[in-house]
């Protein structure tokens, strides 16, 4: 199931709050990326929740972290489709339809593993970030290129951090 503009809509029906019309390649792009968060909001919430190691309480504070930055991402992500007159999936029976990011079973998992799922699922929203961005700017929408720099640059940090415990 794909979101997508009505295509029987009004020219005026579809036009954002700042006058911004969206190409629906965009629109599909970035509820894709909001179903990936939505997913992985959750599976950050399993994580910290099931994490076990000896390095638990660093770990699980530092998902923490992650999850409460995923709620601002996401926020963030539908509010700018809202802006350009779009609809974001809002829905886990959305998220889940066209979300590449997986759910986790109800179990433990070991500290690393745990890392290394999270560092997985940040390098796909990296790239799937940087796909948006490009669309974005091909197509002069500048709130959304920018939005995904933004984006791109945290998860750029995030990677380091993941990668840096990994070692």
């Amino acid at each position: 199931m794909r979101y997508k503009t009505d295509a029987t809509a009004s020219a005026e029906e579809q036009q954002g709050e700042r006058g911004i019309t969206m190409n629906k390649e965009i629109t599909n792009a970035l509820n894709g990326y909001i179903a990936n968060i939505g997913v992985g909001y959750i599976k950050l919430h399993n994580l910290h929740w099931n994490v076990v190691g000896s390095q638990f309480k660093a770990v699980h504070e530092y998902l923490e972290s992650l999850y409460d930055a995923f709620a601002d991402v996401l926020d963030e992500s539908a509010e700018i489709l809202k802006i350009c007159g779009e609809q974001p999936v809002a829905s886990l029976k959305g998220y889940l339809a066209i979300a590449t990011i997986k759910e986790l079973a109800d179990e433990k998992v070991d500290q690393k593993k745990a890392l290394e799922l999270t560092l997985a699922d940040l390098e796909l929203l990296r790239d799937q970030a940087a796909s948006i961005r490009a669309l974005a700017d091909k197509d002069d929408v500048f709130g959304i290129a920018n939005l995904m720099e933004d984006h791109i640059e945290n998860y750029a940090k995030q990677i380091w951090f993941l990668r840096s415990m990994l070692a």
